[in-house]
């Protein structure tokens, strides 16, 4: 019998990655403090709990999708209060080295093994499986937890020593932050150009010149469509902020990555904070002067300015 799985964060990664195991024949159970996000999972199926300390008792494997570190170091605490020694808890979510090691010395301390797991991919490639996970340290536990990785993801890396998947994460969303403004820059261009924006997103993502990002944002863009968000631009200041914090440790230039970061800024003040990080390209349409017909997502961060 394969183990009962817990999820502890039923956000837009949680909830997706709660969904796919339930839906790989997994018993799973799920807790988060949105009433929203608690209705969604039991939905689709999730028994959610009514606390984390019900949740972590009698599981074995349990997985983390938090906001915030401080939400992070909170959940740990209570689950290594309530769960029986040799708990595998799966954290997923970003944070600095520091603090990722802080969990696992804390679960350590309590007789559970906290292994650093951030994955790779967006809110929306998690409903379909498309992600990758970074899982890093201990190895025994990573073994154990390859089954589950299988039922909410594509592919998985094991990268050795503790910390070293969130180190990976870094550098994926380094390039991240520079393909999706880059993807906005030449959308605007097209723009500028008079081309079929639809068929820019076809021919370009044919090509050499695309990538993974433009894939997946230069549709938003050509539609002038940035919700339901696949990565909101408030959240992703966050991520933003530890790599440039790393980056700074390692004495690492980061030039491109350094100049995204006013676009994303720009876009957060013009109310488009809530809404999907593809929408750096309205921030780069202002700048071009051009005025196109109000989604209505732009008809949403209008009202915000």
């Amino acid at each position: 019998m394969s183990e009962a799985i817990a999820v502890v964060g039923l956000g837009i990664m949680g909830g997706a990655i709660a969904n796919n195991l339930k839906l790989a024949g997994r018993s799973v159970r799920g807790f988060d403090i949105d009433p929203a996000a608690r209705q969604r999972a039991t939905e689709n199926g999730i028994e959610v709990t009514d606390s984390i300390r019900s949740l972590a008792t009698g599981s074995s494997i349990i997985l983390t999708s938090l906001p915030s570190f401080g939400a992070a170091r909170t959940v740990v605490g209570e689950i290594v209060d309530a769960v029986s020694p040799g708990c595998a808890i799966v954290e997923l979510s970003t944070f600095s080295l520091a603090e990722k090691t802080l969990l696992r010395d804390e679960a350590t301390k309590a007789g559970s093994i906290l292994i650093d797991c951030p994955l790779s991919g967006t809110g929306a490639q998690a409903k379909t499986r498309d992600l990758v996970v970074y899982a890093s340290g201990d190895d025994a536990t990573v073994d154990r937890c390859k089954p589950v990785f299988g039922e909410f993801a594509k592919k998985f890396f094991h990268l050795g020593a503790f910390g070293n998947g969130t180190k990976l994460k870094f550098i994926a969303n380094h390039l991240v932050a520079i393909h999706n403004v880059a993807s906005a820059e030449a959308m605007v261009l097209a723009m500028k150009a008079g081309l079929d924006l639809n068929q820019v997103v076809e021919v370009v993502g044919a090509g050499a010149g695309s990538s993974r990002v433009f894939e997946m944002r230069a549709p938003l863009m050509a539609r002038n469509e940035y919700e339901p968000p696949t990565m909101q631009v408030e959240t992703w200041f966050k991520d933003m902020d530890v790599i440039t914090a790393f980056a700074r440790t390692l004495k690492a230039p980061t030039p491109l990555f350094d100049s995204t970061h006013a676009f994303y800024a720009a876009a957060s003040s013009m109310g488009y904070g809530e809404v999907d990080t593809a929408s750096v390209c309205a921030v780069l349409e202002r700048m071009a002067g051009i005025v196109r017909p109000s989604s209505a997502t732009s008809a949403k961060s209008s009202s915000k300015c």
